[in-house]
């Protein structure tokens, strides 16, 4: 199967799925050549991401896709969907858990500026979120800081906490309790984002979620309980220092094999 997003933030998913479906083989795909997509305009992300997904579905032909890139989901999801026949399941902020466990009633929304005012976004928390105060805070600057932190560079922490302040200084801030990570970026800096907030809160994300719509879909196919663990494979689509940077961090995900999408 497929994961893709525009950077390693879908890394985040990819664990989910790898620990839930050990017996699975993955293909992570990063459009690093077309990366950051958080600045990008939805007709610009909808062309891009289409014109990449189909050649990456000729390269791998996979029997799901995941567009694991909250951004792209918002935008690009149903015009993948029209054009491939196979299962394709995209991210969505973890709004609904949110609101149901938040104690305070209070929740925050980390993410990029397109994914935080998108439309869909709103839509949610109008679904789900109903009686709850919902905080909103664009944050790209996060998830250059996860691509950094996986390509073994420091993350500044002064920066991580100038964006939680951000969010916690709004008004009904000082009870806020829950903060979604509405970017899949956001989860590889769980340890900098702890560290960082102005006191204790529970941080949510939809990777597990992932993981579990996609062994519902394969229905048990991935079950080779005495079958060794597969090698799973990175692909990117410019070859850069950066992904040389990134391969120990790429290990560390079970991602042994790197390549390039030819053009």
């Amino acid at each position: 199967m497929l994961v893709f997003d525009s950077g390693v933030g879908g890394l985040s998913v990819l664990r989910e799925i790898a620990a839930l479906l050990p017996h699975i083989r993955l293909s992570y795909a990063a459009d690093n050549a077309a990366f950051p997509y958080g600045l990008k305009t939805e007709s610009e992300l909808v062309a891009r991401v289409s014109s990449v997904i189909r050649r990456l579905a000729a390269v791998t032909a996979p029997d799901i896709v995941v567009i694991a890139c909250n951004t792209a989901s918002t935008t690009a999801l149903d015009a993948v969907r029209g054009f491939l026949v196979i299962p394709v399941i995209g991210v969505v902020p973890a709004i609904k858990p949110a609101a149901a466990a938040s104690a305070t009633r209070v929740i925050g929304l980390l993410g990029t500026k397109t994914t935080v005012a998108s439309p869909y976004t709103g839509a949610l928390v109008a679904q789900f979120a109903t009686g709850c105060t919902v905080l909103t805070c664009g944050a790209t600057e996060l998830v250059e800081a996860a691509e950094r932190k996986l390509q073994g560079l420091p993350v500044d922490i002064d920066m991580v906490r100038a964006v939680l302040t951000r969010l916690f200084d709004q008004p009904a801030g000082d009870r806020l309790d829950t903060v979604v990570l509405g970017c899949t970026h956001f989860p590889l800096l769980g340890p900098e984002l702890a560290a960082a907030a102005r006191y204790p809160v529970a941080w949510m994300d939809s990777g597990a979620a992932i993981a579990r719509r996609v062994a519902t879909l394969l229905n048990g196919r991935d079950a080779r309980p005495d079958g060794p663990r597969l090698a799973h494979r990175a692909i990117f689509t410019a070859e850069t220092e950066a992904v040389d940077r990134m391969r120990a961090g790429l290990r560390r995900f079970g991602l042994d094999e790197v390549e390039f999408l030819p053009r």
